[in-house]
């Protein structure tokens, strides 16, 4: 099989001829630690070399051109240091965002995932009706960036691609929450209730013109939304104003995807999502990640209660991982019976963190590569 049809079989429960292997990422500080523990600093794929150390042979999976889309604000915020003390700096990010980061971390750890990064939020940029008038300005579906130059003929080429093509957005809430900030957002769901639809309307509206637009040119194997909508053992709106305010844009969406083609609809939200799944299910997706296991979420009891309707990627804990030896082995143990049933594709529960030592990672990788047909 190839790696695209592996992953499609794989999350669409058919009969892959072995599950993908995605152990996890480490993100910079990670990769910075394993470099000093005996991961070579020429290694470009961290993944492919514990998966070498633990005795792999297959060839690692490669993949090639992307089809970037670029749903982001254009033009962005200036990025700049306002004022920088002892231990922590005041910046302004792309997003307009005016926050606090440690002096370790540069503005350009705000620009994408690059590290673990803990922030305190100052301002965010829309705080009135006129921000949000300017706030739209930003955000033209029909801008020439939004898509690549070569949008046509890179379309041709990935028609025949054999490897899984994912293309990424941020879901409503997401976005909103990036305009007015979290707790902003929850106050206007009871003070200016309409100015919260116009967002999601105007999201919605949005979103949609870009999947029509880059639909046009490449049908990617998966659409995948993220929301980060939920805290521990809890979502962070109850399912009822999931219905209400959400499901509107996630189905109208789901529309524009099945009918391009495309067999994945994808959800990503951090914390216990239990209470969210069956939302995004009515909502036509069929697939979630990362499936934090400290959060609450239990892949067996999703399993028994949603069944073949949803497929799940992540779900290996962490913190098992970084505790080493047996509790690695225990842990692999108890995914087994998910992978075996198809529709998992397992991998650590969120980006590998700094207290997972590359030993500990190998020997992981190792036991996940058993498990998934690799070893």
């Amino acid at each position: 099989m190839t790696p695209r049809q592996r992953y499609l079989e794989t999350l669409l429960f058919g009969a892959p001829d072995r599950v993908p292997l995605e152990p996890g990422y480490g993100r910079l500080s990670t990769l910075r630690a394993w470099h000093t523990q005996g991961l070579p600093p020429e290694s470009e794929n961290a993944n492919e070399r514990a998966y070498r150390e633990a005795g792999g042979t297959e060839p690692w999976p490669k993949g090639g051109p992307w089809f970037h889309v670029n749903e982001r604000m254009i033009p962005q915020f200036e990025e700049k240091v306002i004022e920088r003390g002892e231990r922590s700096q005041i910046v302004q990010d792309w997003k307009g965002n005016i926050c606090e980061i440690g002096n370790e971390f540069g503005l350009e750890h705000l620009r994408n995932a690059v590290d673990f990064v803990t922030r305190r939020w100052i301002k965010c940029p829309v705080e009135s009706r006129a921000d949000w008038e300017d706030m739209k300005r930003r955000y033209d579906p029909d801008d020439p960036s939004r898509v690549p130059e070569d949008a046509e003929q890179l379309g041709r080429q990935l028609a025949d691609r054999d490897w899984f093509l994912e293309i990424s957005f941020p879901g409503p809430f997401w976005q909103v929450r990036e305009w007015v900030g979290f707790e902003g957002l929850c106050l206007l769901f009871y003070d200016d209730v309409e100015l919260v639809r116009e967002m999601f309307s105007f999201w919605s509206d949005y979103l949609a013109a870009i999947l029509e637009r880059t639909l046009r040119f490449v049908v990617p194997d998966s659409v995948h939304l993220s929301e980060d909508m939920a805290f521990k053992e809890h979502s962070m709106i109850s399912p009822e104003m999931a219905r209400e305010f959400l499901l509107p844009a996630y189905a109208r969406w789901g529309e524009i995807i099945r009918g391009a083609g495309c067999q994945i609809y994808a959800m990503d939200s951090d914390g216990f999502i239990g209470q969210l799944i069956p939302v995004w299910m009515e909502a036509g997706m069929n697939a979630c990640d990362p499936m934090e296991v400290a959060a609450g979420n239990d892949l067996l009891e999703f399993r028994r209660a949603f069944g073949r309707k949803m497929a799940y990627r992540g779900g290996i804990d962490k913190r098992a991982i970084a505790k080493g030896g047996e509790a690695i082995e225990q842990e692999i143990e108890r995914v087994s019976p998910i992978i075996g049933g198809g529709g998992y594709i397992p991998g650590c529960d969120h980006g590998v963190p700094a207290d997972v030592t590359w030993p500990d990672y190998v020997r992981y990788v190792g036991l996940l590569a058993e498990e998934t047909g690799w070893l």
